[in-house]
């Protein structure tokens, strides 16, 4: 079973394509990697490591970097309760299925 510091291979593989999307999304920004990690307040380095999808950085640094990008909107919108369709599902079938009127009838 995976430790926390070792998220299963799902999570890494996310992880890893969060951090070709943003090296991408720099890129596209035309910003080096030191002007980005100095809007992010971070290191060169730190940033290297968020590109790579490297799971030991902190979910902060993400949001910082995604910030820096502009793109922080996304990462709010990611566990939104208005898109979570199985949630919804669940929270609909533990509803009571008959609704009884106070008539007795």
């Amino acid at each position: 079973m995976p430790t926390p510091a070792t998220p299963p291979s799902a999570a890494r593989r996310a992880l890893r394509k969060l951090g070709a999307d943003i090296r991408e999304a720099r890129k596209r920004r035309r910003l080096s990697m030191e002007l980005l990690a100095e809007r992010a307040f971070t290191s060169r380095k730190t940033l290297q490591r968020v590109e790579a999808g490297d799971p030991m950085v902190s979910v902060g640094i993400y949001a910082s970097v995604l910030h820096a990008l502009g793109l922080l909107d996304g990462l709010a919108m990611t566990a939104d309760p208005g898109t979570d369709e199985l949630g919804r599902r669940l929270a609909a079938d533990a509803l009571p299925k008959r609704i009884r009127t106070g008539d007795g009838g």
